[in-house]
């Protein structure tokens, strides 16, 4: 099941990358376009993101076999 979550985001959302936590947020106040993003965020980055009330899911990856 999370390999097809995974597939369904790779398909239908931007890849910003790591810079997931400042367009988050940009998104959040409306200083960007809202759209569907996913990107990688460091541990600290996402705690300010949920202190600040920002809105997003973490998924595991996958683990894929050999």
């Amino acid at each position: 099941m999370l390999l097809h979550v995974h597939h369904y985001i790779k398909q239908n959302f931007e890849d910003v990358g790591s810079r997931f936590a400042e367009e988050a947020r940009q998104i959040h106040h409306g200083k960007a376009e809202e759209r569907p993003i996913h990107g990688t965020a460091t541990p600290k980055e996402s705690a300010e993101l949920a202190e600040e009330g920002v809105p997003f899911v973490t998924l595991p990856k996958p683990e894929l076999d050999s």
